[in-house]
């Protein structure tokens, strides 16, 4: 079965300011007491990075996804985009939803979003609660992070669309992706769970939605979150240090953009984070799924 396809096929589509927004809810296989996990996926895929371990991650807890505006699924307008707009997209659906107390998982960009959502609940400005958090490979700290040419390049250019029928295809996009996988994998691991590499299959389906309707085209637009992030680091990163809500990181640590040392100093500065290193790169969802799986879901169901 097509991989994009049977993603498409679980989500369902709700509108949030006029626009179109791909969600994705999973109910408890076996309800317990945790509050639902509630998942912010990454630049410039979606949240279709974590179909392998959903299941596991939803055997005793609701799973909601997103795909965020520009991304995945969701709607691809012409726009500038801005992370405090994606926060009010995931604040807006948990309220569609019926999500007030929740746990939280984020990715890469997913961070800095649920950084942003963290300092609402901070400042009481947010209907939502969080409970526990878990944190894996993102750039929380700029300073410290490796961007590729690619999101150089990306970052040299007018903050606009490209023209109709340009921008990087799926194949390319899939290499692109494959490169940040743990070195020597190439992204084209045989898919058992436990082996270090990302299935080719993945990174693929990944790519797909990145380019589905004219998202590559969108590229250029969506990468100005890296110079918002600067600018508000502050605020997202220092929400990520001090929210009250129990810290878990899991972390490929041969991602080569978001590297170690990031862990490193946010353990520095939140000591009682509970650290898991895999042994994997920037995708440890697709690399790692088991192992990925049981140290999030580990920490979530911590006393």
């Amino acid at each position: 079965m097509d991989e994009v396809e049977d993603w498409a096929r679980r989500a369902t589509e709700v509108t949030v300011g006029g626009e179109a927004v791909a969600v994705v809810d999973v109910p408890a296989g076996h309800p317990g007491a945790a509050p639902p996990l509630l998942v912010i996926h990454g630049f410039p895929t979606s949240s279709i990075d974590f179909a392998p371990v959903l299941d596991r991650l939803a055997e005793r807890r609701r799973v909601v996804l997103l795909d965020l505006p520009g991304y995945g699924l969701s709607a691809k307008p012409d726009r500038a985009y801005s992370l405090f707009g994606q926060a009010d997209v995931v604040e807006a659906v948990a309220a569609i939803t019926g999500l007030t107390e929740v746990d939280l998982l984020t990715h890469d960009m997913g961070d800095s979003v649920g950084g942003e959502v963290l300092a609402r609940t901070l400042e009481r400005s947010s209907p939502l609660r969080v409970r526990r958090r878990v944190l894996t490979n993102g750039s929380i700290y700029l300073g410290l992070a490796h961007l590729t040419d690619g999101q150089q390049f990306l970052r040299s250019l007018p903050d606009e669309a490209l023209p109709d029928g340009s921008g990087p295809d799926a194949e390319t996009l899939a290499g692109t992706l494959a490169a940040l996988c743990a070195p020597g994998s190439g992204g084209a691991g045989g898919g058992t769970g436990g082996s270090t590499g990302a299935p080719a299959r993945h990174l693929r389906a990944g790519a797909e939605l990145v380019v589905r309707g004219g998202g590559a085209r969108l590229l250029p637009r969506l990468i100005r979150y890296i110079d918002e992030r600067a600018e508000h680091e502050s605020r997202w990163t220092g929400a990520v240090e001090t929210h009250p809500a129990p810290l878990a990181v899991v972390w490929g640590r041969h991602d080569p953009i978001a590297v170690a040392g990031m862990v490193e100093r946010l353990a520095e500065r939140r000591p009682d984070a509970a650290v898991t290193w895999l042994d994997a790169g920037h995708w440890p969802m697709l690399e790692q799924p088991d192992a990925f799986a049981k140290a999030t879901v580990t920490a979530l169901d911590a006393p």
